[in-house]
């Protein structure tokens, strides 16, 4: 019986599962009116694409879904608005503009989990 160690090159390549169901959490959690908790799974991702030398594609995506959720994190707190909540807070057209950029965060990342274990 022979064990084989995974390469090196190959673990750094691919996206772990919890970073892709993180990645898929973020857009249902703001279509499910959870905007403001969709940060942790956010954060989870923009962490792990920062991590992840082998993919500068998705911390260009992971970057600007980050960057879109601080923008509005920061027009909700700063604002003039009586909002209890930041899903409150955004509009319809908003919510889904920022579902949709989650999912196609969600989509890069399960794209690369592809790739990656089809080479290895």
């Amino acid at each position: 019986m022979t064990i084989t160690a995974p390469r090196a090159d190959r673990a750094a390549a691919s996206v772990s599962l919890p970073v892709l169901v993180a990645a898929w959490t973020a857009p249902v959690m703001v279509a499910g009116q959870f905007a403001f908790l969709s940060g942790v799974p956010i954060a989870v991702v923009l962490i792990a694409a920062l991590r992840n030398r082998r993919a500068p594609a998705t911390r260009w995506w992971a970057g600007g879904l980050a960057a879109v959720y601080a923008v509005l994190m920061t027009l909700w707190l700063t604002g003039p608005s009586d909002a209890p909540s930041l899903s409150k807070y955004l509009s319809p057209v908003v919510t889904a503009s920022f579902a949709a950029a989650g999912a196609v965060v969600a989509v890069a990342h399960h794209v690369l989990r592809r790739r990656s274990s089809a080479r290895g």
